[in-house]
């Protein structure tokens, strides 16, 4: 069996005032070494706001809202801000449900 990497894409953006995560497709168990491998090196970095853009995710599940919870306690005792950005309707409701967007700020809507 061969897992489907190509369901999931993760870009990074770096500028002096964020690191922003570009999220496309499907964030699961498959998918989450690319993703935290995509994100551990700038998460180090609390001194810059990290943005995860998450316009074109389409599908979250427990091992991805795992690696936000831990992103957000590795930069929560330096108070690195993490911001969620275009969450679509549906993982919305998932974090809201979790009680994940308590932590999370989050900025506009998907469509």
């Amino acid at each position: 069996m061969k897992l489907d990497a190509q369901k999931f894409h993760v870009k990074v953006l770096s500028t002096p005032e964020a690191h922003i995560v570009f999220m496309t497709g499907e964030l699961d168990l498959g998918t989450a070494e690319l993703f935290q491998s995509a994100v551990e090196t700038i998460a180090a970095q609390k001194d810059v706001p990290l943005k995860l853009n998450m316009r074109e995710l389409t599908y979250i599940d427990s091992t991805g809202i795992g690696i936000i919870v831990t992103l957000l306690k590795q930069r929560q005792d330096s108070n690195g801000l993490i911001t969620a950005q275009e969450v679509p309707p549906k993982i919305r409701r998932l974090f809201d449900m979790t009680g994940l967007s308590q932590f999370l700020t989050v900025e506009g809507g998907g469509g």
